[in-house]
């Protein structure tokens, strides 16, 4: 019963609406419905008493013929005359609350339980028709039918609610709440999920990024994404993110840790293939020094300090796919003022929502231009460019996930 959330709510016209029907129909004075619990009678709708104030609209449970319901199992209850009836008439509020004859029917909840009563009252003894009966067993249905639905909306809203809460739980844990801070590295990421046009469930996405500690003085970025979205792709997200940490920390070279981590998928017999781009990174007296592998992902973007960009990266075979897989380690540096993008795809496909006009796709060219005009800006805020950017070509319809994660080297860079 207090699962209906209705106990010591207001007045509701859908439900006054009913108990006034049965009043006229029945031609009685008085109509309630009730909700029962185990101290008193809540009056959710009365006709023909003078009660507003949710305090007033009730009584003791001993002074309602309501319980009577309870224990009837989903029968109705029905006096003609209370002060002769043998079950009514020594009941304590006969009297005092005028109860000439009384009928009720129960109101069930989704398993038959009996959470109250649809009943009038008369202040005269009466033989209720079987039309009035009739007219209240229907109308007790109804309001039985809206209690039960109001229960089932309730109880989808907090599915809905906890499954929105842990997808997002699920996608925060693929990436850090905020990148860790490096030691004489500016660093900047961010996360843009896809848009779901006609849909209010939240889908996780496959897209990740992770920077971390590997061993002394060394760094790991890592940016990936899996074929698909949902709990499985999540799943093989957290797995790869993890066992790059995993491997990473026995200071391989980039293409021999995605080696193994194709290795560990290949393993698992996932269905999912991933592509990833890893680099493992140093501080030098001159900025940054590093190595770079891609695993059928897009090359990554080197900016310059002066605005000039370039792709970094030997194209590679996509991780879960083959075996062997052929992987190429890429030397790089960064200088004072030079910075490292990696993206997913998404930051390549934004488009206009389909069936709406708009430019063509922002493409490599597209993000390469863009990158191109953060010269002299700092790691955040060139992720903050590229992401207004990617805003106004889709036009609040992002048709992918998007992650990007930014290095750059201080202009005023001492080791």
């Amino acid at each position: 019963m207090r699962a209906t959330g209705l106990l010591d709510t207001g007045s509701e016209q859908v439900f006054e609406d009913l108990a006034g029907l049965a009043a006229r129909v029945t031609g009685s004075g008085r109509a309630f419905i009730t909700l029962v619990d185990e101290s008193r009678s809540f009056w959710k709708a009365c006709v023909g008493v003078d009660a507003v104030a949710v305090a007033d609209r009730q009584n003791p449970v001993e002074e309602s013929f309501c319980y009577f319901l309870v224990g009837l199992e989903g029968e109705p209850f029905i006096v003609d005359d209370a002060a002769s009836d043998p079950r009514t008439r020594e009941h304590p509020s006969v009297g005092p609350m005028n109860i000439g004859a009384w009928a009720g029917y129960p109101l069930l909840g989704s398993g038959g339980e009996v959470l109250g009563s649809f009943c009038v009252i008369d202040d005269s003894p009466r033989a209720w028709t079987s039309a009035d009966l009739t007219t209240l067993e229907t109308l007790a249905r109804s309001v039985g039918a809206e209690i039960s639905l109001r229960q089932s909306l309730t109880a989808a809203q907090k599915a809905h609610s906890l499954s929105a809460d842990l997808a997002h739980s699920l996608q925060q844990g693929l990436l850090p709440p905020t990148p860790p801070a490096v030691p004489g590295v500016e660093v900047a990421a961010s996360y843009t999920p896809a848009s779901r046009p006609g849909r209010s469930d939240i889908e996780v996405g496959g897209d990740f990024y992770d920077l971390f500690r590997t061993r002394g003085t060394s760094w790991g970025a890592v940016l990936g994404d899996v074929c698909g979205k949902g709990v499985q792709a999540a799943q093989v997200s957290s797995m790869a993110r993890y066992t790059i940490r995993a491997i990473a920390s026995e200071n391989w070279a980039p293409a021999d840790v995605l080696a193994h981590l194709n290795a560990a998928m290949l393993a698992q017999d996932e269905p999912r293939f991933l592509t990833a781009v890893y680099a493992r990174f140093r501080l030098t007296p001159a900025g940054i020094a590093g190595t770079l592998a891609l695993a059928g992902h897009p090359p990554a973007f080197v900016r310059r300090a002066d605005g000039t960009v370039r792709e970094l990266g030997t194209p590679g075979q996509l991780l879960n796919v083959f075996d062997p897989i052929r992987l190429v380690d890429t030397r790089f540096r960064l200088n004072p003022g030079d910075l490292l993008l990696l993206f997913t795809d998404g930051a390549t496909e934004a488009r206009a929502r389909p069936g709406r006009p708009g430019r063509d796709v922002f493409d490599d060219a597209d993000l390469a231009r863009t990158l191109a005009a953060t010269a002299g800006m700092s790691a955040a805020d060139t992720v903050d460019h590229i992401t207004n950017a990617l805003a106004v070509r889709h036009a609040g319809w992002a048709s992918d996930d998007t992650a990007l994660l930014a290095l750059r080297v201080p202009d005023h860079h001492r080791r």
